[in-house]
């Protein structure tokens, strides 16, 4: 980084009369006199080229045209923790100083520093990692929605689609996710550019060529659109298989194509009809980063983009190597390197290297163990695909958002640690850090012993069988899955209540027939940009919408499903409820709250007794918001890259309909062709997993039901506490904030606190920790001393390593984890050994001993 950025550091700018305003705003000025570039590229993580821009329209800004636009930024971002706290002081003290506008002459020097802010700004992104991939520029004339972007991405829905479907009820299981798409569509969109003449037809006035020109970025994006769309298989299927066999509820028209396609297109549609609703929530505002995208938005730069600018690097000299190159060079480097975690010596992966002192040691383990206990170790994992466990990497997400991880799972470590060494609830009698479900013997809990052969409950078995039990890191979860549904809903209000209020006052305005209502759009420079392409019309999503709540109320109600159609409204009523809040959060930090166990709670107490109702439940109440999100990903990735609008609508309704057809076939001959299927003697280990383990979770929460084991009487009632504590928590972070100002209480994300909790059973600490030294040296480090080096390969960096690991496991998979090939030796076997391979308790039984009630107690 240039010298004068480097002094710039920690300085701030001498200007008269600002000074008035250090005492009351915590703003202070050095005694050191800085170039006014130099401090702000120092404050907003801006580099030369960013500020390059601004200048000129800071020159023609007046101080009544800055004044209302700090005003706004601050209203927006004043609890960003994206956003530089440096920043908001210094337009505290701008706005709160009347003198700055009775006598500008007086202040020049901060006025001008407010311009300079100003127009860097509105010509670009607040966000250094948004400036650093996503290009303020757009070439309409470039090709987009062309006849080999469709073809190349209709190929990629059709085969990650069926191999996803496929693999899914295999142990282990494999599944190829759009990055893999993303990085094999460059290729043959180059040979298609070589290889196709150039002929078309024209309609409509507009040219359709087989060869438009060089394959260019937005039709690469459209490609990798569609494949994000198409690459998971409906969540429905899990219903239909355990329906369908006969080891399950048997039930025989599941196996019906008309059924299964039916409730398939509607919960994939719904999400997708409400994320265009809500796209003025979570699409349109800049402090929506949705930090995922620009990972993928790197990759696609380095690609496509010709700047190639020289940087300065931490290894002392300057960096001329291309983003591509350098692409080439880390995708290879980790490629190669992947084979040993993975498969070569897998000891890399679990380097639970204490436990192997003593590997039958029941305390090391339970502290130490990578697999059954809490993972404490100072460096567990040489794995990069370790730190991939949440789908996010710390190269990707904001370092606060990694380190609120690692600290609400470390305070939540002590916990689980308190109760099962106190025995608290029997925990003692059943591994620390399991997310299965026990009965009072510590074994699996075995749902047969508690339903009658129409999968119904039975009391009388129930009673003569067991509770079930739940690990010490199990409650631990639950209890903070209770608190983070609770603290979404009061850190919404308090951080961010002024931009949902601009979304609804937007989203109505949409619906008017006047369109006079640009001042209250978002203007940053995205939507000016896209501003230029016609808009999707709010009907569309809503007939999307409407269409999706027919299709799911048909099948629910033509069919024996026990199960009435108002579980569709009430799924629309959760994401409703929760969409915005929670896809706020995922844009401004990449972490996800998920309603699966809001929905599996609400519906089990609902329809206690009938597992299948719960299922429906559950799927429409947690899959509609989780669709929603991930196509306002893609939506927010349409938005940086400047798709038009109208053909993202045509290529995300295109890539769901086309894979929900090919996972819905392919199930039917999967449950058809496969010789028992979802059975020990399964063909290729078509064993069912996580089938299996959906049965059990549907028959327990929806037979058993959440009432009896967390209602009145309950022995889990205490759980509940969880939500009054998550709704207190972001109040009493949001006061310390408003009464200390200091710049790392801003960094406290409560609800990211939680999130790292949710993180147990199966996870421990080894999977987060690694993550912490890592985000520090990108996002503290480099960023703020390095930021051309930073902005230029960081997110490069994350799209190789992510890609080449992908890669790498599926060659790997086929070639020999498929044939059973595997290397017998030490640095193999070492991480199954003791503990760590089968799960030791504190406390043992007795033959004929059980923990827990007595048989009888319990109803």
């Amino acid at each position: 980084m240039p010298n004068s950025i480097m002094e710039a550091k920690g300085t701030t700018v001498v200007s008269q009369g600002a000074d008035e305003k250090s005492d009351h705003d915590g703003y202070r000025n050095s005694d050191i006199e800085l170039p006014l570039d130099a401090q702000v590229e120092s404050d907003l993580n801006a580099t030369e080229s960013d500020l390059a821009e601004a200048k000129e329209l800071a020159s023609r800004l007046t101080l009544e045209e800055v004044r209302p636009m700090m005003e706004k930024v601050l209203m927006i971002h004043e609890n960003d923790p994206n956003f530089p706290f440096s920043i908001i002081q210094r337009i505290k003290a701008f706005l709160g100083n009347e003198a700055i506008f009775e006598n500008p002459e007086k202040h020049a020097v901060l006025i001008e520093e407010m311009k300079l802010e100003a127009a860097l700004i509105t010509v670009n992104s607040p966000y250094s990692e948004v400036r650093a991939v996503v290009d303020n520029h757009d070439d309409e004339t470039m090709p987009c929605g062309t006849i080999r972007a469709w073809v190349i991405g209709i190929g990629f829905s059709l085969l990650l689609a069926f191999i996803n479907q496929l693999f899914s009820i295999r142990q282990p299981a494999i599944t190829v996710q759009a990055n893999v798409a993303q990085l094999l569509a460059y290729p043959i969109g180059k040979a298609f550019e070589k290889l196709l003449p150039d002929v078309g037809f024209t309609i409509w006035g507009t040219r359709h060529s087989l060869n438009p020109g060089p394959f260019s970025r937005k039709e690469h994006m459209l490609i990798t659109i569609m494949a994000n769309v198409s690459w998971n298989y409906p969540y429905t299927n899990n219903i239909i298989w355990v329906q369908y066999l006969p080891a399950y509820f048997n039930q025989r028209y599941a196996g019906q194509f008309s059924y299964q396609i039916l409730i398939a297109l509607a919960t994939n549609y719904i999400g997708y009809g409400m994320a265009g609703i809500i796209r003025r929530f979570l699409v349109y505002p800049s402090y929506c980063v949705w930090p995922a995208s620009l990972v993928t938005i790197a990759l696609n730069a380095a690609f496509h983009s010709d700047r190639n600018p020289p940087v300065e690097s931490p290894f002392g000299r300057v960096f001329t190597m291309s983003r591509i190159k350098f692409f080439g060079l880390a995708f290879a480097a980790m490629f190669v390197y992947f084979w040993f975690p993975n498969y070569i010596f897998t000891a890399l992966s679990v380097f639970s290297w204490i436990t192997w002192i003593s590997p039958n040691n029941v305390n090391l383990n339970a502290i130490t163990g990578f697999n059954n206990g809490l993972g404490i170790n100072p460096w567990p994992t040489w794995d990069w695909n370790t730190l991939l466990y949440d789908q996010t990497d710390p190269l990707m997400i904001p370092f606060f958002s990694t380190f609120n991880k690692f600290v609400g799972m470390a305070i939540s470590a002590c916990v689980i640690a308190a109760f099962w060494y106190t025995n608290t609830y029997n925990t003692g009698y059943l591994p620390i850090n399991s997310n299965r479900v026990f009965d009072n013997t510590g074994a699996l809990y075995n749902v047969s012993n508690a339903i009658d052969e129409r999968g119904l409950f039975d009391p009388a078995k129930y009673e003569a069988y067991s509770f079930p039990f739940l690990s010490a890191g199990n409650l631990i979860v639950y209890l903070f899955f209770f608190a983070i549904y609770s603290a979404v809903v009061s850190y919404a209000w308090l951080y961010h209540r002024h931009e949902i209020a601009m979304g609804f006052k937007n989203l109505f305005n949409s619906f008017r027939r006047n369109k006079e209502y640009r001042a209250t759009q978002y203007q940053d420079v995205h939507n000016r940009l896209m501003a230029k392409y016609a808009e999707v019309p709010e009907w569309w999503y809503t007939i999307v919408l409407a269409i999706a709540i027919a299709l799911g109320c048909t099948g629910i109600a033509v069919w024996e499903t026990y199960t009435s159609p108002g579980v569709v409204f009430y799924g629309l009523a959760l994401c409703a409820l929760f969409v915005v809040p929670v896809g706020i959060i995922k844009a401004i930090t990449g972490i996800e709250v998920t309603l699966n166990v809001l929905a599996e709670f609400i519906g089990g107490s609902f329809v206690s007794g009938n597992a299948l109702a719960m299922n429906y439940f559950k799927s429409f109440g947690y899959v509609t918001c989780a669709h929603a999100l991930l196509f306002s990903n893609d939506l927010k990735l349409a938005h940086y890259v400047k798709i038009p609008p109208r053909q993202t609508f045509a290529a995300q309704m295109a890539g769901t309909f086309i894979s929900t057809f090919v996972c819905v076939g392919v199930l039917n001959f999967q449950m058809n062709q496969i010789p028992g299927v979802c059975t020990v003697d399964a063909p290729n280990r078509f064993t069912c997993p996580g089938i299996n383990t959906f049965f059990t979770a549907s028959v327990l929460w929806g037979t058993v039901g959440p009432i009896k084991v967390f209602g009145s009487g309950g022995m889990y009632t205490w759980l509940l506490a969880g939500f009054p504590i998550g709704f207190a928590v972001p109040i009493i972070t949001y006061k310390l904030n408003q009464r200390f100002r200091k710049p790392w209480l801003r960094q406290i994300h409560p609800v990211a606190l939680f999130y790292g909790a949710l993180s147990w059973a199966p996870y421990s600490l080894s999977y987060i920790w690694p993550a912490v030294p890592i985000a520090w040296l990108s996002w503290i480090y480099l960023k703020a001393r390095y930021l051309g080096f930073w902005s230029k390969y960081n997110f490069v960096l994350s799209a190789s390593f992510s890609s080449a690991v992908a890669i790498a496991a599926i060659i790997i998979f086929f070639s020999l984890q498929w044939t059973e090939v595997r290397l017998e030796w030490w640095g193999n076997d070492v991480t199954s050994q003791g503990c760590e391979g089968t799960a030791c308790t504190l406390y043992q039984l007795v033959e004929g001993e059980y923990f827990g009630p007595r048989i009888g107690e319990f109803h």
